[in-house]
C-alpha cells in the first residue's frame, strides 16, 4: 500500500509531539510505501494530477524511538501521478488554499482521502458547527460570526455577559484568541480594526465565555465517527489559550458520560460528511471547535493513557482502502456483465 501525507514542513516537525510522524512510523512498520508532499507540489501534467513527492527510503530496521526514527529518515524525490496512492492524508494546519481541493477532486473517486475533500470544504473553518442542530445551545456555545464591525459592536452591547471570546475565523493553534471584557469596551474598536479590514474578506468569531475556560479545555479524538481518546489541555500561567502550541500542558482526562453522549450525537454527522479523523475541542459539555485538517493529540493521549491510538488510525486506513477496492471490483464486475449482455 502506498500512503501519501500532505504536510506543511518536514523540517518543522517536532518528533515527540507530532501525531503525523507517529502514524508514518506505524505505516512503515507495516511495510507500506510512504511519501510526503507540500501543497505547492501539486501539478497537472497533460490533464492528469501529479505531485512532486519525497518518498521515504526503505529502512532495514524501524527505530522504536520516535526522535531516532525522525533523524534516520531519508528520501528519494519522485514525480508521480496521485492516482498511484491508495490513501492520501491531509495533515496541514488551516487555512489551505481552496485550489488544493480542486486538484484532489480529480482523484477522490479512486484514492481514499482523509478527510474527504467535500467534507473538508464544509468543515475546514469554524463555521462547520452551525450545521449541527442545537438551537437551545445544549452542546454548542452562543456564537456569532461576522465581518461587520457594526454587528460585532452591537452584539457586544446587547450581551449581558461580562466576558466574551474573540478570535479570527481562519485561525488555528490558538493564534489570535483573546478575551473581551465589557468594562474595557474602549479597546474593542481598535481590536476590530486589527481583525477586520475594509475588503470584507476577514471574519471574526464572537463566542460566549464558558465558565471553567481558565482551567483549560479537552481535546477529543474522533475516528470513524467514534470517540477513541481525550486529554486535558491546561493554559500556561497568565494565558487563556490552552493550545499546546501556545505553552499549554497536557494532562490525563476521563470523559464524562454526557460528553461521550455528545460525541455519539455528532459522530453520525461527521461520518456522513466523510470526516473520519477529527479533533474536537470541548469545555464541559460544549464543543468549541471541530478540527478536520490536522488534528493533533495522539502522542499526548498515548503517553498519558498508555495506549497506541496511531495503530487504530492505521487499522482504519487499511479497512477503508480494502472497502474501496472491493467496491471498485464489484463495479468493474457489474460493468462487464452489462457489456456482456449487450454483446
Amino acid at each position: 500500500m502506498h500512503i501519501g501525507f500532505i504536510i506543511a514542513s518536514w523540517e518543522a516537525i517536532e518528533p515527540t509531539k507530532s501525531s503525523t510522524l507517529t502514524i508514518i512510523q506505524e505505516c512503515l512498520r507495516r511495510n507500506y510505501k510512504i511519501s510526503i508532499m507540500y501543497t505547492n507540489n501539486l501539478t497537472v501534467r497533460n490533464n492528469i494530477v501529479h505531485g512532486f513527492v519525497q518518498t521515504i527510503n526503505k529502512m532495514e530496521k524501524i527505530p522504536e524511538n520516535i526522535t531516532s526514527f525522525y533523524k534516520k529518515v531519508t528520501f528519494e524525490k519522485q514525480f508521480i501521478q496521485l492516482h498511484a496512492f491508495d490513501c492520501l492524508m491531509i495533515r496541514k494546519d488551516p487555512p489551505i488554499n481552496p485550489i488544493v481541493f480542486n486538484f484532489l477532486d480529480a482523484i477522490k473517486d479512486d484514492v481514499l482521502i482523509i478527510n474527504d475533500v467535500d467534507g473538508i470544504r464544509k468543515a475546514n473553518n469554524k463555521l462547520y458547527t452551525t450545521t449541527f442542530h442545537d438551537p437551545n445551545n445544549k452542546f454548542l456555545p452562543i456564537t456569532h460570526v461576522s465581518g461587520s464591525k457594526k454587528f460585532i459592536n452591537r452584539t457586544i452591547d446587547e450581551s449581558e455577559a461580562e466576558k466574551m471570546i474573540l478570535k479570527p475565523l481562519d485561525g488555528s493553534g490558538g493564534r489570535g484568541v483573546i478575551v473581551l471584557e465589557k468594562n474595557a469596551k474602549e479597546n474593542i474598536n481598535s481590536l476590530l480594526d486589527f481583525y477586520i479590514d475594509d475588503t470584507g474578506d476577514n471574519y471574526v468569531i464572537l463566542q460566549e465565555f464558558i465558565e471553567g475556560a481558565d482551567e483549560g479545555d479537552v481535546r477529543v479524538i474522533m475516528l470513524n465517527g467514534k470517540f477513541i481518546g481525550a486529554y486535558n489541555r491546561k493554559p500556561a500561567s497568565g494565558e487563556i489559550r490552552a493550545n499546546i502550541q501556545q505553552g499549554g500542558t497536557a494532562h490525563k482526562y476521563t470523559m464524562t458520560e454526557s460528553q461521550k453522549k455528545i460525541c455519539r450525537k455528532i459522530g453520525t454527522k461527521l461520518l456522513a460528511d466523510g470526516l473520519y479523523f477529527v479533533g474536537l475541542d470541548m469545555i464541559g459539555d460544549k464543543i468549541l471547535e471541530v478540527n478536520v485538517l490536522n488534528p493533533g493529540g495522539i502522542t499526548n493521549i498515548n503517553k498519558l493513557d498508555k495506549v497506541k491510538l496511531h495503530k487504530l488510525v492505521v487499522d482504519f486506513i487499511e479497512e477503508k482502502v480494502e472497502e474501496k477496492l472491493e467496491k471498485r471490483v464489484e463495479l468493474e464486475y457489474l460493468l462487464k456483465r452489462i457489456s456482456d449482455l449487450r454483446d
